[in-house]
């Protein structure tokens, strides 16, 4: 696919959706159908890499597919309603349309339930790709030629890393602002209320915008 002009990726869970109450009730659902107690509350703080991951916790590795098979089974019923648009989201998306852009999510959720987010809270990216995580999300980044990649996870930073994409992260997910400067963020907001008027400064320096964040990365750190 051809580079667009501007090209901006986000990460979905506590980059663009609050996630948390509907993962849990998701979480909680699977404890119950399966006899297995889950600690949904815990699970919730560590959002970002593959579900199998977590699922690792809880099961005996003969049964995680089995296990996150059922999870994605369960997960339209009692994860998506639950779930709201995190602030500056909309605004957010908006900014890189207004700005002449494409933007696209690029997540390690099963890419059907994040269409379903992306439905039900009425957020319209370009292209939502699922089921890719750190370093893998490059995959994507490349392939769509984003430019910046905007996530909350210091697997966020290494994809967007790995695509020779600008890091811009926000620290509203499980990694604080000092783990995602340490992993190699160039730009760190406090959440994405504060990217439109960073993208606006990034467009008009000519794709240089990084230095006006640093005010907002140690007013997080």
């Amino acid at each position: 696919m051809a580079a667009h002009p501007l090209t901006v990726g986000f990460d979905l869970d506590m980059t663009l959706i609050d996630s948390r109450p509907g993962i849990k009730a998701a979480y909680q659902e699977l404890s119950a159908r399966t006899g297995t107690f889950v600690d949904a509350d815990a699970a919730v703080t560590r959002l970002g890499p593959p579900l199998e991951q977590e699922v690792r916790r809880w099961f005996p590795e003969e049964r995680v597919a089995e296990i996150s098979a059922l999870y994605r089974e369960l997960y339209p019923q009692h994860a998506i309603a639950a779930t709201t648009a995190l602030p500056g989201a909309r605004e957010a998306l908006a900014a890189v349309r207004a700005a002449g852009g494409r933007a696209i999510v690029v997540t390690a959720k099963y890419e059907p339930n994040a269409q379903l987010h992306m439905a039900h809270l009425d957020l319209a990216p370009d292209a939502v790709i699922g089921s890719l995580w750190a370093e893998a999300k490059a995959e994507a980044l490349r392939a769509h030629g984003a430019q910046i990649y905007v996530g909350d996870h210091t697997g966020d930073v290494r994809g967007a890393h790995t695509a020779g994409a600008l890091s811009v992260a926000v620290a509203t997910g499980p990694c604080d602002a000092q783990e995602l400067r340490a992993a190699g963020a160039e730009v760190l907001l406090g959440d994405l209320t504060e990217f439109p008027s960073w993208l606006d400064r990034y467009v008009a320096e000519g794709a240089d915008g990084a230095g006006g964040a640093d005010a907002s990365a140690e007013a997080c750190a």
